[in-house]
């Protein structure tokens, strides 16, 4: 085409158009010259055998699969039994007991303060830091997540969420309720962080909480899978739940199609190529299903229970199809990462993890053999490149027996010595307590959290007060009930306080106010129309609050959201209306934060979800 022989006004047009065709090549010319951007995908109770890359052929997951394919796949990468602990690890480079992650819920599931975390690293280096999911390391500020690095949060802090459709979810330290299915609403927040970002460099993390329970999926997932034959089961078939399984994978589907659509935007957005992007799971499946014959699922310390898919692509730095052999674990992530992008790391706490950056750019050296120690409620197994010492001490041969069905303690005793003494000495450096201390740990212990036969303390308040964060929620999973009072459900994470009956009746919340001051109160509450008008009384040291309960606020149970039947330890929950006391001094220290009735005219005082407390400027 001849421009000189245009008129005027299209010579204008055809120059425009060439501008606007350039843009992305100049976006993408120009994130190739920053540091590069990392996301970070992390699923909820998804198993090694979910996943088409480890041979499912059930699974349908292209755009996760596809992560694999195009840069690398790790063999043997492994993470905790459950999920808080795999967080803490991933986030530190540290094994979870170091910084005091126990366990999931009643705080247990809580990482230290003085602990850094890998956004902590970026946002020092001056990275936009964001996180989208589920966090499960603590909810009150200085545990919150914009604490540890994050300059956005949107999800839910907790472990376990009872509302996947339409939820109540926090945005930055405010309760909203969303429309849509949760995982969707993550992704949305994610892409839209991603758009805001894009003059980079960023570091996004969504953590989402699918394929964990409840069975819950949009239905045109479902309608795929509910009568799908299942034809690769458990290893004992008679141990599964079939109708679970199909919605783990429908669950997996969807998880599938956000994923693709983070991967569509990089693409669109000129951002692609200078990306990082990683894929892993947090614990093994979370019911009993197809897992490569292995032995033991989520909650367990054998191999089943811990294996994660890890899967990393970088294009043109990491090579498709790498397959990386060496056993690695959640703890390798943080030096993985910081290295591969040159971010210093924070912080001058020794690492377990190790920088795994020469395995996936193709420049291996000899490397001294390592072992990978597994910890869940006391029990640890250790893993080294060729073997498995087990919980109970029985020794397996990973190579020739991967599915850990014959003990070869008896005729390897130089290997089993040796794992043991590691398993020992690990105790000792983790929790600091030897062998000969273990039982007076169990008799002076005053936490929850254990480790081996002991007890090991967990004495930590939750904290309350914090000008650069005003509001302090006090969820139900962090009170104690007494009395009459019950939690909702067996599992504490997503529940209520149910059974308020009496005056003898209270709940408490073990509390340590950081800046003495005012401090609004609103508790999210329901109670029977009927029941309506109980006098209650929050108090903490000499402090008291008065308030009644009223109007009656008493909603049907979301009944109508899951897709198969509800686990018998999970709540059914509901739409809790907000009961504003009013104000009341806090002072400065400790002590126990009470909620109780001076009267109940109506025989019921009523159902608490939360208590808030926002410091008042």
């Amino acid at each position: 085409m001849h421009l000189h022989r245009l008129p005027r006004s299209c010579f204008v047009a055809v120059l425009l158009c060439t501008l606007l065709a350039t843009v992305p090549l100049a976006d993408a010319a120009a994130a190739a010259s920053r540091p590069p951007n990392v996301v970070i995908f992390l699923a909820d109770d998804a198993g090694w055998g979910d996943y088409g890359v480890n041979g499912n052929t059930g699974a349908r997951l292209p755009n996760i699969d596809s992560i694999g394919r195009s840069g690398a796949q790790f063999d043997r990468f492994f993470v905790c039994s459950v999920c808080a602990p795999t967080r803490a690890e991933f986030l530190t480079g540290r094994y979870h007991p170091r910084g005091g992650v126990r366990g999931v819920s009643t705080g247990l599931e809580r990482l230290n303060t003085d602990e850094k975390t890998l956004a902590d690293a970026f946002k020092a280096r001056g990275y936009a830091t964001g996180a989208f999911g589920k966090w499960h390391n603590g909810s009150q500020w200085p545990y919150h997540p914009m604490a540890r690095g994050f300059d956005e949060y949107y999800g839910h802090t907790s472990g376990h969420w009872g509302e996947y459709f339409d939820p109540s979810i926090e945005h930055n330290g405010k309760m909203i309720r969303d429309q849509g299915y949760i995982a969707d609403l993550f992704t949305d927040r994610a892409l839209d962080f991603i758009d805001r970002s894009r003059a980079g460099p960023f570091l996004c993390y969504i953590p989402y909480n699918t394929p964990h329970s409840p069975w819950t999926v949009p239905e045109k997932y479902w309608q795929r899978f509910k009568d799908k034959p299942i034809t690769q089961t458990a290893t004992d078939p008679s141990q599964e739940n079939i109708s679970h399984t199909r919605c783990a994978l429908a669950m997996l589907e969807n998880q599938d199609d956000n994923v693709g659509r983070v991967l569509r935007k990089l693409e669109a957005l000129g951002l692609a190529e200078n990306t990082i992007v990683v894929y892993f799971s947090d614990n093994g499946p979370n019911s009993w299903r197809w897992n490569g014959g292995m032995k033991g699922r989520k909650g367990s310390v054998d191999e089943g229970g811990i294996r994660s898919p890890l899967l990393i692509r970088w294009p043109g730095k990491i090579k498709p199809g790498t397959m990386v052999r060496d056993i690695a674990g959640a703890i390798d992530l943080l030096p993985t990462l910081t290295a591969l992008t040159g971010v210093p790391r924070v912080g001058n706490k020794p690492l377990d993890g190790v920088d795994l950056s020469p395995l996936l750019l193709g420049q291996a050296t000899s490397r001294p053999e390592r072992l990978i120690f597994s910890h869940q409620n006391g029990q640890v197994s250790v893993r080294s490149p060729q073997y498995r010492l087990d919980s109970r001490g029985a020794l397996f041969d990973m190579i020739a027996d991967p599915g850990q069905t014959k003990d070869v303690a008896d005729a390897q005793p130089a290997a089993t010595a040796k794992l043991t003494q590691a398993v020992a000495a690990w105790r000792k450096d983790v929790f600091g307590l030897t062998s000969e201390q273990l039982p007076d740990a169990k008799a002076k212990g005053k936490g929850k959290g254990k480790a081996g036969n002991f007890v090991v303390p967990d004495d930590r308040p939750y904290p309350v007060g914090y000008a650069a964060f005003p509001w302090t929620p006090l969820p139900a999973r962090d009170g104690l009930p007494h009395g009459g009072v019950q939690r909702s459900s067996g599992a504490p994470n997503s529940s209520y306080f149910v059974n308020w009956k009496t005056t003898d009746d209270r709940i408490t919340w073990d509390i340590e106010v950081n800046t003495a001051g005012t401090y609004e109160v609103v508790i999210d509450y329901t109670c029977p129309v009927p029941a309506a008008g109980s006098s209650i009384e929050l108090s903490f040291k000499n402090s008291k609050l008065t308030g009644k309960v009223a109007p009656g606020w008493d909603p049907p149970l979301y009944t109508n959201q899951d897709t198969l039947p509800r686990p018998a330890g999970e709540s059914q929950m509901k739409d809790f209306h907000p009961l504003s006391l009013g104000t009341m001094r806090l002072e400065q220290g400790r002590g126990l934060l009470t909620l109780k009735a001076a009267d109940v005219p109506g025989g019921y005082v009523m159902d608490v979800r939360r208590v808030n407390l926002t410091l008042q400027k």
